[in-house]
C-alpha cells in the first residue's frame, strides 16, 4: 500500500485567525484546559492518521455496501482531501454535508478535518428551508449530498440551494450526479494523489453541528479541534471502550451524539470499529449486532423502547451488546429499569447538546440513579449552575435552568451575535433551557425545558418556528403549537387551529402537505390537530400553551 503522505511540517502550516463570527475562550480558560489535559494541541485529521499507523489492518468502518481498513480509510481520506483541494476548496471553506449513515460521510468528514475545510453537518431529513438558511449563514463553498435517501432525491434540494446559496461553487454528489447539464460532481471524483496540505490549528473551528433549535431557524455550533476531540477521548473513558469494541451507529451520524459521545471519533480513538446502520429498526439493526458481533450502541427512548418489545420474538444471537446508551429526551424510569433485563445489557443514559455539557450515569451506578436520572457531568471541569428565573442558585434539590461552562462547551453559535447576547451570560455560562434539579451524587434529573422546544424522540421541533409556517396557511387564522405526552415519543407535537372559515378547517394531512411543500422537514410536521374557535390568553394578552395542554394531554393519555 503507498505511504501516507508526510504530515506538513509546523512551519508549513498556514497561520490564519479564528473564523469570523466564532467566539473562542478567553485565554485564561483556555490555559487553564490545556494545563489539565483536556486540550492536547491535536487536530482531529491528525488524530486519524495516528490511528491509522497504529491500526493500519483493523477493520475502522462498516456499512451495507462494505468495510474499510484503518489504513484504507486513510488513504482515501488523503485522496479526497487533495480531491477537494483541486476544486479550490481552500482551508477555512465552509462545506455543507449531508450524507446518510455511509463510509462516505466517514471518508467526507475526515478529508474535509485534514484540509482544514469545515464541515456543516446536516442531517437527511433536512430540507430546503433548512439547507437553504444554513449554507447562507455559513457562507458555504460546496454541498454534498447524496443521489437519492429515503426515497427523496437530494439532486432536486440541490438545485434548490444553488439557486438560493450564491456562495455554493460545487454540488457534490455521493452516487448518481444526474444529468450532465447540471454541473453536479461525482463524489468518487473528487479524487487526486495525496500531498501535504497546509492544515488547521487545534484551536480552529473543526466542525460546524446544527442545533436543534429552541426558537426560529437552526442555529451552527462551532466545535474546535481541541474541545471535540477532548469530547469523544473523555466520553470514550466513560464507556470504558477498548479496541474489542465494536459500535453499532444507527442514529444519523450527523448528530453529536453518535458522532462524539462516545461514537465514531470515540471507538476509532480506540482502535474498534464503527458499523454505520440505515436505520434504527430493529430489521435493520439486529441482524447487523449480530453479524457484527456489536458491543455498543446508542439510541433514543422510542427506538430503546421498540428494541425491548422485538428482542424476543426477533431471532438471531445478539449477546455480545454489553452497553445500550439512551439519550437525546428523558427516558421513563419504568422502561429503564426493563431494558437492561429484556437486552441483558448495562444500561447507560446520556443528557446531553452539541453545544457542550455530557452528563452520563457511570456503568458502576446503582440501579436507581440509571433508572431516575440522566448522568452526571463528563468532565470535573464542567462548571454547571441550576438557576432560577432571576439567575440566582436555587436550593439544592430544587428545579432550576440548567447553566454550563467548560472545556467542550460552546462560548457562541457561530455568526449570531444578537442571539448570543440572551443565550449566555456575561460570565461565559450557556443557558440550555433544561430544567434540571441537582441530586448531592451530581447526578442531574431533567424536568422540562425553558424555551418552546418540543422534544418529539430526540429531534427538537421549535414551535415559534412551526407556528409562522402553519399561520401561513391560507386556512389558518390563528395558530398554537404545543406538546403532548406520548409514551413512546416523549412527546408529540400538537397544532391547535383557529380556522380562517368557520366550517372550512384544515386536515392534518393538507397541514403536513403545505409545510412539505415549504421545504420543511418532515419530523417538524405536526402530529396532532385540533380545531378550536378560541385560544385561551394569559393576562397580557400571549396565548395560554400551558392551559392548552392541560386541555387536549388527557385525551392523549
Amino acid at each position: 500500500m503507498p505511504a501516507t503522505p508526510a504530515e506538513p511540517k509546523p512551519e508549513d502550516t498556514v497561520t490564519r485567525s479564528r473564523l469570523d463570527g466564532f467566539t473562542p475562550w478567553p485565554d485564561e480558560f483556555a490555559d487553564r484546559y490545556r494545563a489539565a489535559g483536556h486540550w492536547r494541541g491535536d487536530t482531529l485529521g491528525d488524530l486519524s492518521r495516528a490511528w491509522a499507523r497504529t491500526w493500519p489492518e483493523r477493520t475502522a468502518v462498516v456499512d451495507e455496501k462494505g468495510r474499510l481498513t484503518y489504513a484504507e480509510l486513510d488513504r482515501r481520506a488523503d485522496r479526497t482531501a487533495a480531491g477537494f483541494a483541486d476544486l479550490g476548496i481552500a482551508p477555512g471553506d465552509r462545506v455543507i454535508v449531508q450524507l446518510p449513515n455511509t463510509t462516505e460521510f466517514v471518508v467526507v468528514l475526515f478529508a474535509l478535518l485534514r484540509l482544514g475545510a469545515v464541515p456543516a453537518l446536516t442531517l437527511p431529513a433536512h430540507r430546503a428551508h433548512e439547507i437553504g438558511h444554513l449554507a447562507a449563514l455559513a457562507d458555504a463553498a460546496a454541498y454534498i449530498a447524496p443521489d437519492t435517501h429515503a426515497g427523496y432525491d437530494h439532486r432536486e434540494l440541490a438545485r434548490e440551494i444553488r439557486g438560493s446559496a450564491p456562495s455554493v461553487r460545487h454540488i457534490v454528489i455521493a452516487g448518481d450526479p444526474g444529468p450532465a447539464n447540471d454541473g453536479f460532481i461525482p463524489l468518487d471524483r473528487v479524487d487526486a494523489e495525496p500531498r501535504p496540505l497546509p492544515g488547521p490549528d487545534a484551536s480552529d473551528v473543526a466542525v460546524l453541528l446544527v442545533s436543534g433549535g429552541t426558537t426560529g431557524l437552526p442555529k451552527l455550533i462551532p466545535r474546535t479541534h481541541d474541545d471535540y476531540a477532548f469530547n469523544a477521548r473523555a466520553s470514550a473513558e466513560v464507556c470504558e471502550l477498548t479496541g474489542d469494541d465494536v459500535y453499532l451507529v444507527t442514529l444519523p451520524a450527523a448528530h453529536n451524539f453518535p458522532l462524539a459521545c462516545p461514537g465514531i471519533l470515540g471507538i476509532l480513538g480506540v482502535g474498534g470499529t464503527a458499523v454505520l446502520a440505515s436505520a434504527p429498526s430493529p430489521d435493520v439493526a439486529f441482524p447487523l449486532i449480530e453479524a457484527e458481533r456489536v458491543t455498543v450502541t446508542a439510541v433514543v427512548p422510542p427506538i430503546a423502547d421498540l428494541w425491548s418489545m422485538a428482542w424476543e420474538w426477533e431471532d438471531g444471537d445478539r449477546s455480545s451488546l454489553r452497553l445500550l446508551q439512551v439519550g437525546g429526551a428523558r427516558l421513563n424510569a419504568d422502561l429503564a429499569r426493563a431494558l437492561g433485563p429484556a437486552l441483558d445489557c448495562t444500561v447507560q443514559q446520556v443528557f446531553g447538546m452539541a453545544e457542550g455539557l455530557l452528563n452520563f450515569t457511570r456503568l458502576d451506578d446503582a440501579e436507581d440513579l440509571v433508572a431516575e436520572t440522566q448522568g452526571r457531568p463528563l468532565s470535573e471541569d464542567d462548571e454547571v449552575l441550576v438557576v432560577d428565573d432571576e439567575g440566582n442558585p436555587v436550593a439544592p434539590g430544587e428545579v432550576g435552568e440548567l447553566l454550563v461552562r467548560g472545556p467542550y462547551t460552546i462560548r457562541g453559535y457561530y455568526r449570531v451575535p444578537e442571539h448570543n447576547a440572551t443565550a449566555f451570560t456575561p460570565q461565559g455560562h450557556y443557558r440550555s433551557g433544561d430544567l434540571v434539579r441537582r441530586l448531592p451524587t451530581g447526578h442531574l434529573v431533567v424536568e422540562g425545558r425553558v424555551k418552546e422546544v418540543i422534544n418529539r424522540g430526540g429531534e427538537g421541533v421549535p414551535a415559534g418556528e412551526l407556528e409562522e409556517h402553519l399561520a401561513a396557511h391560507p386556512a389558518v387564522r390563528q395558530v398554537a403549537v404545543i406538546p403532548l405526552p406520548d409514551q413512546v415519543l416523549g412527546e408529540r407535537v400538537c397544532a391547535v387551529v383557529i380556522p380562517a372559515t368557520a366550517g372550512a378547517a384544515p386536515t392534518l394531512p393538507d397541514l403536513k402537505a403545505f409545510l412539505t411543500g415549504r421545504g420543511l422537514a418532515a419530523y417538524k410536521s405536526p402530529d396532532v390537530l385540533k380545531i378550536v374557535e378560541e385560544l385561551p390568553r394569559t393576562g397580557v394578552g400571549k396565548i395560554n400553551k400551558r392551559e392548552l395542554s392541560a386541555r387536549f394531554a388527557p385525551a392523549q393519555g
